[in-house]
């Protein structure tokens, strides 16, 4: 079991800060310890990403943007948050704590951005549950058609009353299974990430094999120059992608969050996120090229870049690539994929609720612990209704909401990773002169993984105000694109909370709290 002992005297030299036996050291919570181990953890993360979810998602988005340099863009994606990875990592050795960004950014910046940082979390969370509850929803009725032989079936789904039903009682059974704790979280997904993993590979297997039989008159041969992000058109083609290639990697620190129930929870969970990425790279690079040498990244038929099917590659592919009878198990592994990723997605958004209620940032009834699961019970149950809201109101007032709320949520992706990421320079400042081993993976990893991930959402930003960004879609009477409005409106909301729970809560802005001055946490396993 790992002990935490907290040595005030040793602050300095973990913080970088001068003052020493300030109070404001991480607090536990009353979560379940010991709950998970190494592969476990791994097992969550990628999960929690849902790689064949996100292949599906934005695998033709990719395309349509940069073409064949889509490969490119996803090893692109990966190296920031690589260098983030780091960062988490260093964090979590220091201070193992749930509340991961909120925690660590207040530790380092203050009350105010730390709060904004959470926020930026919780914020992200919402939109990809919401966007993993549309495409289970889809998917079900797409399968149920399938299985029954009967179209009008699967045409259930463009039914918005049906579709939005549908959507809630998934979010609902999710949040169910997420409230009895991580034991019954992790029981499920060891199945449904191998399901996922196993038919991925099955699906590149006869995706190569068709691109050597020359099956489909727009596939292509594979070219090395298919690796270089040069070769992209625009710079804004490239940032467009990048995003996409962010929010394809975006999970993988619910390993971090769920670090107070990890064995040996200073180390496992980091190690845990460098495993889930390698996976992650791994079968995005061998799916994206697999999948473009068959049919192609252009806009006509089957190429990966056509817009009538690019928001849902795997829906137009199943069929033609693996046939008829094991098209289906590509459906059911997309299910599988986005229904065990909706389960653990609630890890993060309820673990960082929970900190912050614990640290008074946010009511204090969002901190209590439910005695026999140790799972924050109400902090999860929140996060279902927010989801089920948010989704219920996008899709009444969108028809593009699973596009331009995947751009959106790429920038509140680039905003708390790279606060993190300098979060960890900054906290841990005192110790870069120490060794090259400090400097490169505290400091020089960090920075220049917050930089990347701050000129993406910059340029994001300044991109999305075009209505042409992302679906196409615009707000009515504003002559701004949907995506900026999402993104920026939620920002704003989330600066609007922090304002009103400043008044209810000063002792935490006021930094009585949670304190920058954080003392050494020695952890011995």
């Amino acid at each position: 079991m790992t002990q935490l002992d907290v040595r005030p005297e040793a602050s300095d030299t973990m913080s970088g800060s001068p003052e020493s036996g300030a109070e404001g050291g991480v607090r536990g919570k009353g979560l379940g310890k010991g709950s998970v181990g190494l592969v476990g953890s791994a097992v969550i993360g990628i999960s929690t990403v849902a790689p064949v979810y996100c292949l599906t998602s934005t695998l033709g988005s990719t395309a349509g943007e940069v073409g064949v340099q889509m490969p490119a863009v996803f090893l692109a994606g990966f190296l920031p948050m690589l260098l983030v990875a780091f960062a988490y990592r260093e964090l979590n050795k220091a201070m193992p704590d749930c509340g991961t960004s909120f925690t660590w950014t207040v530790k380092a910046f203050g009350p105010r951005i730390g709060w904004m940082c959470g926020w930026g979390l919780v914020v992200a969370t919402i939109i990809v549950l919401s966007n993993l509850a549309g495409v289970a929803t889809s998917y079900f009725w797409l399968l149920a058609g399938e299985i029954t032989g009967n179209p009008s079936v699967a045409a259930l789904d463009d039914n918005k009353l049906v579709h939005i039903a549908t959507c809630l009682t998934l979010i609902a059974v999710a949040t169910a299974i997420s409230y009895r704790g991580m034991t019954a979280t992790k029981g499920v997904q060891y199945t449904l990430v191998g399901l996922q993993l196993a038919v991925l590979a099955v699906f590149v297997a006869m995706a190569v094999q068709k691109a050597s039989a020359g099956t489909f008159d727009t596939g292509l041969d594979f070219s090395w120059q298919w690796m270089n992000p040069f070769a992209v058109g625009s710079m804004a083609a490239f940032t467009a992608g990048l995003s996409l290639s962010i929010f394809m990697y975006w999970g993988w620190d619910t390993c971090l969050t769920a670090n107070e129930e990890t064995i040996g929870s200073a180390k496992t969970p980091g190690r845990a996120s460098l495993i889930a990425m390698v996976v992650l790279v791994g079968s995005y690079l061998a799916t994206g090229v697999a999948a473009q040498m068959a049919v192609g990244s252009g806009d006509k038929g089957l190429g990966l870049g056509n817009p009538e099917t690019s928001g849902n590659v795997f829906a137009a592919l199943a069929g033609p690539v693996m046939g008829p009878a094991l098209g289906i198990l590509l459906f059911v592994a997309v299910l599988a994929s986005a229904a065990a990723s909706l389960q653990t997605t609630f890890i993060p958004v309820a673990r960082t609720v929970l900190a912050m209620a614990t640290y008074e940032a946010l009511p204090a009834s969002y901190a209590k612990v439910h005695p026999r699961f140790k799972t924050p019970g109400r902090a999860t149950v929140m996060a279902g209704v927010a989801t089920g809201l948010f989704y219920t109101v996008m899709t009444l007032v969108s028809e593009n909401v699973l596009t331009d709320t995947i751009f959106a949520l790429g920038l509140m992706i680039c905003f708390y990773y790279s606060l993190t990421a300098f979060a960890c320079a900054w906290y841990f400042r005192g110790d870069l002169r120490r060794s090259a081993r400090d400097l490169l993976f505290k400091g020089v990893f960090p920075v220049l993984g917050g930089l990347l991930l701050a000129a993406v959402f910059g340029k994001t930003l300044y991109d999305a105000w075009d209505p042409a960004y992302g679906s196409g879609s615009t707000i009515p009477g504003l002559g701004v694109g949907s995506v900026f409005v999402i993104g920026v409106g939620l920002l704003v909301l989330g600066l609007v909370i922090m304002l009103v729970t400043a008044r209810r809560s000063p002792a935490f802005f006021r930094g009585e709290i949670l304190t920058k001055a954080t003392p050494a946490l020695v952890v011995e396993d």
